[in-house]
């Protein structure tokens, strides 16, 4: 997004019955799980962590303005990183004074400590989903939801264990009901184009997304109900109430902190908004609820959950990720279009003309531009934990020692675009996973919660989702390369949108208003690839 971003957490929904193991771009050999490195180099030097909090009260508020205002969350971390020399350092995190009891954390920002957040038996992540502060249970029906609990904590495994259960329980619904929603958005985006001259991708893509998610996992269709179209705009006003204080509006900076990063806003604000989408969840998921009863979790308790997981953890992802995958796939140009075109369409045809798990399995060059896409921009920037014990945890220069009770921060981005393990990784590359060289870089893709390589379980705190989230990604690259030939965007200026190469293109103006991108004209033509007139479904 551009001046609104909107860190949406860990996507928590999985169904392994929906899609098999992924892991490998083109060959499908069964992945090997590998755990987080746990042995030390003897070659490395044990050095104390570099850094400092600064003086108490004002060093957090110093921080703070650097990393929203005077900086900027990138330039933060890269002047840190130059200052002491080293990805491993002491700081602050926002927000600080007075939402957040103890902003100090020890940063992990290289793809060699990073993976010691995935693994609990070293690691607390006990009420740390948001950092270093929690926002009200109010917000969540006066409970702490699954992203809040730790592994060891006894409901932890049993919500999960639901998640799991909704997602096996969908898995035939997943891919006709991507199919008959995301074709409603791209009639949706045609209609608009026609009466208006524009479009906004954001607006249909939301309500695409939630219709979706409600329709494959509880059989309900949000527009038939009480709820209406609704749906997205509820939930980013509730998100925003949860996430203001990490957020960046764009506001004038001491209006913007005194406004969300002084005191909470308070929830009784958003109440009646979400009551309505609660009240949408829980006459939709009574079979959830009936399973969950068995497991001994109350019907209102697992309703708090599966709103939270379904709206702020799913539809959260797919609200940031699928624009994402559009700005990235839109600047690598019109070969990639082509030959994803030409990739996706003859799998299709090759399985009687159907979208299906086999012939999805059928198109490596699709598969490894999604799990790019998951590598440059993942969805989930940052992760937190808190030591359970005295530890030693190496970077590619050094051994540092952290005490129990430090809290840790990885910044993602620096992780999966470390230097010392992906060549050009400032670049998207998208077909960097195919191939046995590409499988084996799998593990180092951490938007899950944990590396590409390896399952979420119950006793994890991996990305539940991690499959499922996968599969979308698929599905949305698939169906866009179904319907139309390429598209080129211009993130903050221009959205320029093609439909073939065999013949001049006008260029098409848009424009980006705080991330939505409202597209104000199409040109149709006859593309050798398929034929293309007024962006029919191929």
């Amino acid at each position: 997004m551009a001046s609104v971003s909107l860190p949406f957490t860990s996507v928590h929904l999985q169904c392994q019955a929906i899609v098999r193991p992924v892991r490998a771009s083109v060959s499908g050999k069964p992945s090997v799980s590998e755990p987080p490195v746990t042995t030390l180099s003897e070659k490395l030097p044990l050095k104390k962590i570099p850094g400092n909090y600064g003086i108490p009260f004002v060093g957090p508020i110093k921080d703070r303005l650097d990393y929203f205002h005077n900086q900027g969350r990138d330039e933060f971390f890269k002047s840190k990183i130059q200052k002491y020399q080293s990805t491993v350092f002491r700081t602050n995190m926002p927000p600080g004074p007075f939402i957040s009891p103890d902003p100090k954390v020890i940063a992990l920002l290289d793809g060699k400590s990073f993976p010691v957040l995935f693994d609990v038996s070293k690691i607390e992540k006990k009420d740390l989903f948001t950092g270093t502060y929690m926002p009200s249970i109010d917000l969540t029906g006066g409970y702490r939801i699954l992203s809040y609990l730790d592994p060891s904590e006894p409901k932890h495994a049993k919500l999960k264990q639901l998640i799991f259960f909704l997602l096996k329980s969908s898995a035939k619904r997943v891919i006709p009901e991507f199919e008959a929603c995301y074709t409603e958005l791209y009639d949706t985006l045609d209609k608009e184009l026609a009466e208006k001259g524009k479009s906004s991708f954001q607006t249909v893509n939301d309500q695409a997304g939630f219709n979706f998610l409600c329709r494959a996992f509880f059989r309900s269709n949000p527009p038939d109900t009480k709820l209406g179209d609704d749906g997205p705009s509820l939930i980013s006003k509730w998100v925003f109430f949860q996430l203001g204080p990490v957020l960046s509006l764009g506001l004038p900076k001491y209006v913007e902190e005194l406004v969300i990063r002084t005191f909470p806003l308070p929830p009784f604000l958003v109440k009646k908004d979400y009551q309505r989408l609660y009240d949408f969840f829980y006459h939709s998921s009574g079979f959830v609820q009936d399973e969950a009863e068995k497991l001994g979790i109350s019907r209102e308790e697992v309703c708090h959950n599966l709103l939270f997981a379904t709206c702020f953890n799913t539809f959260g992802g797919m609200k940031i990720f699928f624009p994402n995958m559009l700005k990235w796939i839109s600047r690598a140009g019109v070969k990639l279009h082509t030959d994803l075109a030409q990739e996706i369409r003859s799998a299709i045809r090759s399985n009687g003309g159907k979208l299906t798990m086999a012939a999805m399995e059928q198109m490596p060059l699709m598969k490894s531009v999604v799990y790019e896409g998951l590598r440059i921009e993942p969805p989930v920037p940052s992760q937190y934990g808190r030591a359970k014990k005295d530890l030693l945890i190496e970077s590619h220069d050094a051994v540092y020692q952290v005490k129990a009770g430090e809290m840790l921060y990885g910044y993602q981005p620096f992780a999966t675009k470390d230097p010392k393990i992906f060549e050009n990784p400032e670049e998207f590359v998208p077909d960097r996973f195919m191939g046995d060289d590409g499988e084996r870089l799998l593990k180092h893709v951490l938007w899950s919660n944990g590396p590409e390589t390896e399952d979420p379980t119950t006793a994890n705190k991996q990305c539940a989702g991690k499959d499922f989230v996968v599969l979308v990604s698929r599905l949305f690259v698939v169906e866009l390369f179904r319907r139309y030939d390429s598209f080129e965007i211009e993130v903050g200026k221009t959205m320029v949108i093609l439909t073939g190469s065999d013949q001049p293109v006008k260029p098409v103006g848009s424009r980006i208003v705080q991330g939505q991108c409202e597209i104000h004209q199409l040109c149709s033509i006859k593309s050798h690839l398929v034929c293309a007139h007024h962006w029919k479904p191929f």
